[in-house]
C-alpha cells in the first residue's frame, strides 16, 4: 500500500469511528429519553394497580420492532433480542415502583 493509500485508509477510519461515536451518544440520550417515559408509565401502573408487564403490548413491539429492523437493514435477531432486553429493564424498573 502507498503511503498515501495508507494516509486515506487512516483518514476513512477516523470518520468512521467519528460517527461511530456520535451514533453511541445518539443511542444513550434516546435510551435515557425512553427509560424516562417508561419509569413514569410505571408509576401509572403502581397508581392503578395495573401488572407491570403487558404481554399483548410487547408481541407487538417486538414484530413491529422486526419490521423496522428488516427495513434498516439490521438482522431482526439482534434487534428482538435488544428490545427483549430493554423490556425486561423496564419491567423490573415497574416492579420497583410497585413495591
Amino acid at each position: 500500500m502507498t503511503d498515501q493509500a495508507t494516509l486515506r485508509a487512516a483518514d476513512l477510519l477516523k470518520e468512521h469511528r467519528e460517527s461511530i461515536d456520535r451514533l453511541d451518544a445518539i443511542l444513550v440520550y434516546t435510551l435515557g429519553e425512553r427509560f424516562k417515559h417508561t419509569q413514569a408509565v410505571g408509576k401509572l401502573k403502581a397508581e392503578h394497580d395495573l401488572p407491570p408487564s403487558d404481554p399483548a403490548r410487547e408481541k407487538a413491539q417486538i414484530a413491529r420492532l422486526e419490521e423496522l429492523a428488516n427495513a434498516a437493514d439490521l438482522d431482526p435477531e439482534f434487534a428482538k433480542k435488544f428490545l427483549n432486553f430493554i423490556i425486561a429493564e423496564v419491567i423490573q424498573h415497574h416492579r420497583k415502583h410497585q413495591s
